[in-house]
């Protein structure tokens, strides 16, 4: 089939739900995040020239054009795809879903006359029949040879009719037992899987927390030998990461019927070192809360618009990238101070926070930070390091790893716990689980100190992670600004 006037008509669906697109092509097209690709899909998981849709050897393929994101089937990375009749792919582990099908051409079915049925028998002769043969009074009666032989005949034909029953009644038991057998198996199996998944998540944060301490070492030292240990520690980490996606996709925590939001929130959860798979009960609505509160104000869209303005917005991410830490703490100092680098906090036994990045007196000179001679007056001063937004941030991105790689066990929700009210009643009910990232997590500091936690604190955390979930694709929750950290990860 070299006519492509002959090539069947390919109907392709983009997104899900009310964001969906429906096109339609005869000819071969590309999938990419430009003007220029015939299929434009503006997403941070769609490469410039992400993919190609043809027709080869008699059939639809996609095929994957070396994007950074890849093409993933039944949540396998693919290079390629045979449509056949239909095929659902998506663009990046978590991107958008495209569905192809393949559309036939109408056949026209014959037209089919039914024979005609013979009228059943009468009622009032249905019954004659069965009083003389195969009522119970029947064998009292004076009956003929015929009859007689109707008669035994039905009675014979009963009891092959009870055997039979009866084996079938015997196999469906056996079949139900089976059957009821393999389901526990199944669930066992799903089970152990999952157990599995998340002691392999456990062990690449304790592996985290190694990484950390030994970067911390390394950076003082200048050690060679001490970058090559990283660099080592890092192609174990992603080894690990790769089996733990693995499990994912064979337990169908990402599966297709699961809704964007949703899938968005999972995997900021996964950016702040909290596993997917050990979610507490609740954790996600009153995430979706949080998000409703964002939604009610404009405080995040000109907080986000003023750091872009100022230029905050790079500079931050790359100094918490720098420190090994996900460019998503970058909310963090919207919560603290909507970005403004002047803003004062109301006078404490600490002293004043001030800056950016709200740092006590204490802790700004322990990172290095000068503090000015108007410490305790609520106003700006341009003696106070903590007002120079660009040394502020590189000393909150060591603040923030140091929490990290110690109190924190690699936890970025403990994190944030830990960086609002540290000096307080968050650090001791931290210090007081095992210092290991199965139980020293903010899902384990939920479960076991939940009623403890300071309200301040609780908002602090749910406000920073559910913004970085709005971050993740603002549109999606109504807002008119894209991720400002986008950049970032292509």
């Amino acid at each position: 089939m070299n006519d492509r006037d002959e090539w069947p008509l390919l109907r392709v669906k983009v997104g899900e739900n009310a964001d969906q697109r429906i096109l339609t092509f005869r000819t071969a097209f590309r999938i990419g995040r430009t003007e220029e690709s015939e299929l434009c899909i503006k997403n941070e998981y769609v490469s410039r020239a992400h993919a190609s849709v043809g027709f080869e050897n008699g059939q639809w393929c996609v095929r994957d054009l070396g994007s950074s994101n890849g093409i993933f089937v039944d949540g396998k990375r693919v290079e390629s795809a045979a449509v056949a009749q239909g095929l659902t792919f998506r663009l990046g582990i978590a991107g958008p879903v495209v569905a192809l099908e393949v559309e036939l051409p109408k056949i026209e079915q014959p037209r089919i006359v039914p024979p005609k049925v013979p009228q059943p028998p009468s009622d009032t002769m249905v019954h004659r029949i069965e009083e003389r043969y195969f009522s119970k009074t029947a064998g009292n009666l004076p009956v003929g040879e015929h009859t007689m032989m109707v008669q035994l005949a039905f009675q014979q034909v009963q009891k092959k009719q009870k055997r039979q029953y009866w084996k079938i009644m015997a196999g469906l038991v056996v079949l139900l037992l089976v059957a009821g057998a393999y389901a526990l198996y199944e669930h066992q199996q799903v089970r152990q899987q999952k157990a599995i998944a998340e002691n392999l998540f456990y062990t690449m944060k304790s592996l985290d927390v190694d990484i950390a301490n030994i970067q911390g070492l390394v950076m003082n030292t200048k050690s060679e030998q001490g970058m090559a240990e990283i660099r080592k520690y890092r192609s174990r980490r992603k080894e690990m990461e790769r089996s733990y996606d693995q499990f994912l996709s064979t337990l169908h925590v990402y599966n297709p019927k699961m809704s964007e939001q949703d899938r968005l929130l999972l995997r900021v959860a996964r950016i702040f070192g909290e596993c997917e798979l050990d979610m507490p009960p609740g954790f996600v609505t009153e995430v979706q809360n949080y998000i409703k509160k964002w939604q009610s104000s404009a405080r995040l869209k000109n907080g986000i618009r003023t750091a872009k303005e100022k230029g905050y917005t790079s500079v931050i991410a790359q100094e918490l990238l720098a420190q090994g830490l996900p460019p998503q703490f970058f909310y963090l100092a919207m919560q603290e101070s909507d970005f403004d680098p002047y803003i004062s906090g109301p006078m404490t036994r600490l002293g004043i926070a001030k800056g950016m990045w709200q740092f006590i007196p204490l802790t700004a000179e322990k990172y290095g930070l000068h503090v000015g001679p108007l410490a305790d007056l609520r106003r700006p001063d341009p003696g106070d390091d903590r007002h120079h937004w660009d040394r502020a941030t590189k000393a909150a991105a060591r603040y923030l790893k140091d929490i990290y790689s110690t109190d924190a066990q690699a936890s970025g929700l403990l994190v944030m716990a830990s960086y609002n009210w540290g000096e307080d009643r968050v650090v001791p009910l931290i210090r007081s689980m095992p210092a290991n990232p199965r139980e020293r997590n903010f899902w384990s500091l939920l479960a076991k100190h939940g009623s403890k936690i300071p309200e301040e604190t609780y908002g602090y955390v749910y406000y920073i992670f559910s913004a970085a979930v709005i971050g993740e694709n603002p549109r999606l929750f109504g807002f008119d600004f894209d991720n400002p950290l986008a950049d970032l990860e292509n």
